[in-house]
Formats: structure tokens, sequence, C-alpha cells
């Protein structure tokens, strides 16, 4: 039987300035989240340090960890003796010069649930992504947990479509984003705005399209550039969960630390597609030009 609701929580943090701080951090918003009766908790992406991709360094990747590793390690312990559903996010070594961006979710236990690895790699001015990470090989595949399939996507899987879609015809029940995305702090206000807006104008659109539950964690805090070459990064936090109408159901702040509560009712979704049947009036037999980079 489907439950009913599911108390969840999204630690939006800051970078506290090393790995062990950070994984302190984690621990006591976990620790917090569980004395508030959450069952599944939100990580923000690469919560271990801080977002190093603002530059190109190849020093950086003595950052990643190898999965499973000490990392996983200390969070599944934790995930255990919480009674947490986790979904961590981090700089994943998985061979020598081969490695990714990676989400991995524990399910009330120290063993790993299942991973994701990150799709779509930017690569712009203070996102140089494709520098660290290789693109997943592990598809869009839904992990099974006690609270329900988790469709797990990483940040610039936000802006498509396609990967939520993919998630939700799978049988995802929910679609997680964890999230590192800020402004240039040389930006104006309206373009600052304008971004901010489309980031989370987007998003609600995958749960409306999909009738899902959605949930974004992101940072919080200025970063700067360790070239000197950038003006650094405002993360704007603004972590939210919405509900398979895009409706809010919580909101974080844009410039501090915060364990952002909701309560995701989720039997919602059967009520919501039963109304607008999105998945029964797709013709899958004309987008067969989707599988073109363009058309000329």
């Amino acid at each position: 039987m489907t439950r009913k609701t599911l108390k969840v929580a999204l630690l939006q943090e800051t970078d506290r300035g090393s790995r062990d701080a950070n994984l302190d951090a984690v621990e006591a918003g976990l620790r917090e989240a569980a004395k508030a009766g959450v069952e599944l908790v939100l990580l923000q992406e690469l919560h271990n340090g801080p977002y190093f991709c603002q530059h190109e360094s190849v020093g950086l990747f003595d950052l990643a960890e190898s999965i499973p590793g000490p990392g996983t390690a200390r969070i599944g312990k934790l995930a255990e003796e919480l009674q947490l559903v986790v979904v961590a996010s981090l700089f994943e070594k998985r061979a020598a010069g081969l490695y990714h961006n990676t989400a991995v979710v524990f399910d009330r236990s120290v063993a790993i649930a299942g991973k994701y690895r990150k799709m779509h790699i930017p690569d712009d001015p203070a996102f140089y992504e494709k520098f660290y990470f290789t693109p997943g090989d592990l598809g869009f595949e839904p992990i099974q947990t006690s609270v329900g399939k988790l469709g797990v996507l990483v940040c610039w899987d936000q802006w498509y479509p396609e990967a939520a879609r993919l998630m939700a015809l799978a049988g995802a029940e929910l679609l997680l984003y964890p999230t590192a995305i800020g402004w240039d702090p040389n930006d104006t206000q309206g373009e600052k705005d304008r971004q901010r807006e489309a980031w989370v104008t987007v998003q609600r659109g995958h749960a409306v399209a999909n009738g899902l539950p959605l949930l974004a964690c992101n940072r919080t805090g200025c970063e700067a550039d360790p070239s000197g070459v950038g003006a650094g990064i405002q993360f704007w936090g603004t972590s939210f969960v919405a509900g398979p109408q895009g409706e809010f159901l919580a909101q974080a702040g844009t410039d501090r630390r915060e364990l952002l509560l909701a309560e995701v009712d989720m039997q919602r979704s059967e009520h919501v597609r039963r109304i607008w049947p999105f998945l029964r009036d797709r013709r899958i037999d004309a987008y067969g030009d989707l599988l073109r980079r363009f058309r000329d």
C-alpha cells in the first residue's frame, strides 16, 4: 500500500572550509532532521567541499574519493543510526583519469541503495565541469528505497525535461536535484532575478509535466574563484519542495544555512495524473526527432 505522507528535509549549507567541517555540518543537519521526524533528507551538490569547478586544476582531482569509501561510510553510518533515507552528492574517483559527479542513496543503512552519475555536464565560465567529470553511464534509473522510488538527478540535469521525463517513465515517485548554482556577483540585479526565477520555474515545470513532487537542494554563501580570474559565485540557496502541480510546499531563503522541512502527500500524484493525464496523451509515435541534436 502506498504511504500517504512523507516528511522530508533539504539541508541547504555553506562551505565550511574543510572536508571534516562540512561532514560535521552534514551530521548535525541529519541529527536535527531525525529529531524532527524526517524520513528522507536531500543534501546539496558536492557537499563535502567547495564548488571547485570555478577553474581548472589537475591538483583538484585529489578531492575525489572512491564509492564506497570513507565519505560514504560516514554518511551511511548516520543513515543507519538515525534511520534516514539520505541522498548524498560526491566527487567520485572511479579509476585513474575517470571521475564522475555522483549522487549516492542510503536507505536507513550503511549499505548503498543505489547511485546516479550526473549525465549533463556544463562547461561555462565558473562552471568548468567537463574538465573534471565524465558524463554518467548509469542512465535515468530511479532508486528503490523504503520511502519510494527516487528519481535522482544532479544540478545541470535540472534544465532538461528529457531527464525528468525518463525518470517518470521509469516509475520515479519523487524527483530530487542536489544542486550548486548561483550568481556572478558582477551581474545586475535584474539579471540575477531572471536567472533565479528561471531555475525555479523550469523545475516546477518538471513537477507539473510529470505529476510528481520535486525536491531541489542548493548551496548558499559566496565562494571565491581560487584562480583570481573570475568574480566568484554567490550561491542563491532558494532550496524548495514542490508538489505535483508545481505548488510550493516549502522554500528556503537565499543567503543562509537552513534545514528546510516539508510534508509531501504521496497520493496526490495519482489524483493529479487523473485530471492531467499527460502520460496518456503523449504522441510517442511522433517524437523520433528528439534523438537528433538539432533539426536543420
